[in-house]
């Protein structure tokens, strides 16, 4: 009956597509599976007895509790136009270089991903805010497009962000029962604030490369991207106050995880309130603002526990179908050994980003994978890394990308599709050139973690 689970996964994957809200698309097909299952003797209904524990222990999980709070530091920041002023104020100073408003959009871009986390949130506000403004300065609109989209998807990397604090939780849970299927009853253990640490260096790489080619781009096609004759004098005490609020606000809830004065859940929450008070200081930021950005909270943290549940329900019937079974003695017997199955787990990732939000995939997919290749000697931190990034190359690549469509749902009539999707290009190769740099460099993600936490 193990195929009954992958026959149940191939059937989730179709109902999405379709279009169904995903919670009830995972529950939904679960209960049918096992409803059948149960009828014809093939499933245990003793499995879907273990549910209320699980819910229970969703809701007293504290790590899980930063996620509502680092939402809603991301909606404040982004509905006090901190990103706005932030722009204009960077384009000010880099401006009279070619290429220089890329250069602003790739560091906004990134201060806005480490602040909300959420990809469609930052494409979609980098996309309003900037793209008109470099198309009406002569950027090349492929150009224009790959490096908003590019850098709306930092939010993957760059902590802290709510995609890292659930892959981290996921990840402690898988780690945990892989060492206690090898006989290891005193697990270590793994944090959240070890794949913020871990992500850093990999995270600011990236940056480091898409600027490079931006500079690398501006030198060899400099129409692409002209120079803005800005004739107005730069006020450096004016970007010295647009920068360091928000730089301040994601060091300290960084330095505090980092420098082990407050677990993530903690730091959370200090973001939560900095962003409020930055806010408060924007004369624009009224009662009114506050209370839509409280009620975007409730929804996309609604949405995300919603998820979970529904990926709780349908991850307990594939266990009771044998589905984790079989996915185990399946990646055991591939060619290659550990570094086959991680292929082929990085391969399936990148695919199923395609169809599956990140979030689907942290709570489906990992839990099924992440303990068969942790009990192979897989680095936890690194094994996070990888994930992330390789779903942030597929958020971006052709023509299935959701930073794409999130782009091409704000951009002008006059930027094609395909203008869209040539500007991404470049930056799927870097992103595909970062991935294997780590993939053959661990200590890349490893390193930073071993040196703070001594691990």
């Amino acid at each position: 009956m193990e195929w009954v689970a992958l026959l149940m996964f191939a059937v989730v994957v179709m109902v999405l597509l379709v279009g169904y809200p995903v919670a009830f698309s995972l529950g939904g097909t679960a209960l049918i599976f096992a409803w059948l299952g149960i009828l014809l003797g093939s499933f245990d209904s003793a499995f879907l007895g273990t549910m209320p524990n699980r819910v229970f222990g969703i809701m007293s999980n504290e790590t899980l509790m930063a996620v509502p709070l680092f939402v809603f530091m991301g909606i404040t920041l982004e509905r006090a136009q901190i990103a706005e002023s932030l722009l204009d104020s960077l384009s000010h100073l880099f401006g009279r270089l070619r290429g220089g408003l890329g250069i602003s959009v790739t560091i906004v871009g990134m201060l806005l991903a480490a602040s909300t986390g959420i990809v469609g949130a930052t494409v979609v506000t980098m996309g309003l805010l900037s793209l008109p403004t470099m198309l009406r300065r002569g950027y090349d609109p492929s150009v224009a497009t790959g490096a908003i989209c590019a850098s709306g998807t930092l939010g993957q990397i760059i902590p802290p962000s709510i995609i890292l604090v659930l892959l981290g939780d996921v990840l402690s849970s898988a780690y945990s029962q892989s060492q206690l299927d090898q006989g290891i009853f005193s697990p270590d253990t793994v944090s959240v604030g070890d794949l913020f640490v871990g992500a850093l260096i990999p995270g600011i790489t990236l940056v480091g490369l898409y600027i490079t080619y931006l500079l690398v781009l501006a030198f060899f096609k400099p129409n692409t991207m002209p120079a803005y004759l800005d004739t107005e004098k730069v006020d450096f005490k004016e970007i010295i106050f647009a920068l360091a609020p928000p730089l301040m606000l994601i060091l300290a809830v960084l330095g505090s995880i980092i420098a082990g004065l407050a677990t993530p859940t903690e730091a959370a929450g200090v973001g939560a309130v900095g962003a409020l008070l930055l806010a408060l200081f924007k004369k624009h930021f009224s009662l009114k603002k506050l209370v839509e950005v409280m009620e975007s909270t409730v929804r996309v943290s609604s949405m995300v526990f919603l998820i979970l549940l529904g990926a709780s329900v349908f991850s307990l019937v594939f266990r009771g179908y044998g589905g984790d079974s079989l996915v185990h003695e399946l990646l055991l017997s591939l060619p290659g050994g550990v570094f086959g199955a991680m292929l082929v787990v990085m391969l399936l990732m990148f695919f199923l980003g395609f169809v599956l939000d990140f979030i689907e995939i942290t709570f489906v997919v990992v839990p099924i994978v992440g303990p068969i290749l942790l009990s192979m000697g897989i680095d936890p931190i690194w094994l996070g890394v990888m994930i992330a990034i390789n779903l942030q190359t597929s958020f971006l690549t052709p023509p299935f990308g959701f930073a794409l469509f999130y782009l091409r749902g704000v951009a002008p009539e006059s930027v094609a599709t395909t203008d869209i999707y040539r500007g991404v290009m470049p930056f799927v190769a870097i992103q595909l050139f970062a991935l294997t740099v780590i993939a053959f460099v661990p200590e890349l993600a490893t390193w930073l973690p071993s040196i703070i936490y001594g691990g």
